[in-house]
């Protein structure tokens, strides 16, 4: 069963998932793209807030640090 932090933390990262599939569509970047499809689909998978603040915040912060 979800706990109240897990529901916003799944809707903050889904939502800047959402942010980088915009982004990487509209500048034909692929590492940004992918990242945001993890980031929407990774809470279904992922138990527990700590877990998924630690898994969120590694997918979001990929683009960063690699380029393709």
């Amino acid at each position: 069963m979800m706990v109240d932090a897990e529901l916003i933390w799944g809707l903050v990262f889904g939502s800047i998932g959402i942010g980088y599939c915009i982004y990487g569509r509209r500048q034909k970047t692929l590492m940004p793209f992918v990242s945001g499809i993890a980031l929407i689909g990774f809470p279904y998978f992922v138990d527990g807030a700590l877990l998924t603040m630690l898994v969120g915040a590694v997918l979001a912060s990929i683009p960063f640090y690699v380029k393709i």
